[in-house]
């Protein structure tokens, strides 16, 4: 699960308080304090769910991880093509972030994807009036898990010859089918 929210965490933040709304947004596993694991996220004040959201309202995250097609062609038998995929579901209320929070979610988030870049603009760079008035424009959220559903479609139901061949010709496809054939080999370990 942490691995696919690490690796995916470009994902919807789903709600219907008023309406059914869904905004993709960066998120992030909060681990700080291992036995109260959340996720943080941030979106436009401006955004029509922001408006819609307060504390104690449930909404669902939907992490997509590596996915791809497979060919019936692959078989040894006539059957349906199909897709290989991974996901993570999280159901959880929500806890508004207060101003100290939104700011050190801005500051973990900008370091998580600043770091790899040749001349990081981290949230200290900016200075703190600067980034507190952008702030201003941002709506931060906790949400505090309720349900959690983990789903890794491999092709675990097939034979071992079609397992074996589905892994050949993924490694020859796409990234995401290289990730999903790795994933695959390790259901053989």
């Amino acid at each position: 699960m942490k691995e696919i929210i690490r690796e995916n965490s470009f994902a919807l933040l789903i709600s219907s308080v008023d309406k059914i709304r869904a905004t993709h947004s960066m998120m992030m596993l909060n681990e700080d304090d291992s036995e109260n694991m959340y996720i943080e996220t941030h979106i436009s004040r401006a955004n029509p769910q922001a408006k819609s959201l307060k504390n104690g309202d449930e909404v669902l995250c939907d992490f997509l991880g590596a996915h791809t097609y497979i060919s019936s062609s692959w078989y040894d038998h006539i059957n349906v093509s199909t897709w290989n995929y991974e996901a993570v579901q999280i159901y959880g209320t929500i806890e508004v972030m207060n101003d100290a929070e939104l700011y050190h979610h801005l500051d973990k988030l900008t370091s998580k994807y600043e770091n790899s870049q040749q001349c990081p603009m981290m949230v200290k760079d900016m200075g703190k009036e600067f980034v507190e008035k952008e702030m201003k424009g941002a709506f931060g959220l906790k949400i505090i898990p309720t349900e959690i559903f983990i789903k890794q479609k491999l092709s675990q139901n097939r034979k071992e010859p079609d397992f074996q061949n589905i892994i050949s010709n993924l490694e020859n496809g796409d990234e995401n089918g290289k990730r999903i054939a790795e994933k695959m080999k390790l259901l053989l370990k």
